[in-house]
């Protein structure tokens, strides 16, 4: 899947060349010998260039391969991934495992949804309960002490390797991460929203991390049921106002990515309740129109929303297209499963194709009316209103 960045065409470093040349032999590889080797020089390589900050060099390999070889991109961004969320350290002569992992929130809020530092008693809380439902047993672990919103985590390789460094010479030490958000860029107001947990697990050397990979066999599914059950009141005092929902904790790209998956259809749910909330009004006098907007390809789907009887957008929701979601990909009768069940009677699904545009004046997406016409989503007047695109 390629990562968000702009593609360039100008000559690549050396170690740009040789990354994308390893990357390449992993793809074309034929065994798991090979497979290993390859790994290993495309580990060591990597290692090198997170740790002098050459963020440059491993986005120009991945951009290059992801107009020349979609397998090797891949293989590559796979393994740079994997170092900069995870490492080996060594503490009194043993070697740990470390593992930077997100705790994701889901929320949604008439208000706003903070991004706030936890206070000590209360990350205690929270260590305690991911210790007993999530964390294997003996994983040493360490909470960074502030509840993320996305503009805040780290947005790029280095940065978030630079994270993991941090937090594992925290859990290595017994202790946490303080935080200094003063510098944190400020947190756009949408009504739904993601926010995490950042920390990280140490295990000695080959020992399981999560309580999935131990040997009693608890699940993942299991996992989650006990901790939404148990951990989830512990968010209580963060999220004032807001209706929330915490995913399981994973590894920090892989959270991050089942969020974004998990947000889509949770942001629906939270727009219809929103509407029925403000508007005084239920599920069946709503109408969803759902249409598909393009740029070179289809790139999401905006749903926008209002009252039944009258050509009118009060709200729009954007969902985006992941991984190897495409024209092909039935992600308009996923919208309409999701919204049915909310209690809507009515749902449109428009074939034209939009063009991929935002408002010229103030840059907000524009929803598909009825007409097959773009448009901005006008709430009627309230106060303390929230931007209206969810996400």
């Amino acid at each position: 899947m390629k990562r968000n960045r702009f593609s360039s065409r100008k000559r690549i470093s050396a170690d740009a060349t040789e990354l994308g040349r390893l990357a390449i032999g992993l793809a074309e590889s034929g065994s798991k010998i090979e497979d290993l080797f390859w790994q290993k020089r495309l580990a060591e390589l990597v290692d090198r260039l997170l740790h002098d900050g050459a963020e440059e060099d491993l986005n120009a390999s991945l951009d290059r391969l992801f107009d020349t070889h979609a397998m090797a991109h891949d293989d590559l961004a796979d393994i740079v991934e994997s170092q900069a969320e995870s490492c080996t350290m060594l503490d009194r002569g043993q070697d740990f495992d470390v593992l930077l992992i997100a705790v994701p929130v889901l929320g949604w809020s008439r208000f706003s949804i903070p991004a706030t530092a936890i206070p000590q008693s209360l990350l205690q809380t929270l260590k305690v309960q991911l210790g007993a439902h999530v964390f294997a047993a003996g994983a040493r672990v360490a909470l960074a002490d502030y509840l993320y919103s996305p503009d805040q985590l780290p947005h790029s390789f280095v940065d978030t390797w630079q994270l993991l460094q941090k937090l594992g010479a925290a859990a290595l030490a017994g202790c946490d991460l303080g935080v200094d958000a003063s510098s944190m860029p400020e947190t756009n107001r949408f009504l739904s929203d993601t926010r995490y947990l950042v920390g990280a697990l140490a295990v000695p050397r080959g020992m399981p991390l999560f309580r999935w990979n131990e040997e009693d066999k608890t699940t993942r599914e299991a996992a989650l049921k006990e901790w939404v059950r148990q951990g989830a009141p512990c968010f209580e005092p963060l999220l004032t106002g807001c209706a929330y929902q915490p995913l399981l904790a994973d590894a920090y790209h892989a959270a991050c990515r089942a969020a974004d998956s998990a947000s889509r259809p949770y942001s629906l749910n939270a727009s219809v309740a929103f509407l029925q909330a403000t508007l005084g009004d239920s599920a069946d006098n709503l109408r969803a129109i759902v249409g598909g907007f393009h740029d070179k390809r289809l790139e999401e789907y905006r749903i926008g929303f209002g009252p039944r009887d009258e050509d009118i957008i009060y709200h729009g929701v954007v969902w985006p297209l992941l991984g190897i979601e495409d024209e092909t990909t039935d992600v308009a009768g996923e919208i309409e499963g999701v919204l049915r069940k909310t209690g809507l009677k009515e749902v449109t699904l428009l074939d034209q194709q939009f063009p991929y545009e935002f408002c010229d004046d103030c840059g907000a997406p524009l929803y598909p009316n009825i007409e097959g016409e773009t448009v901005h989503a006008e709430m009627p007047e309230q106060d303390d209103a929230p931007s209206q695109t969810l996400h």
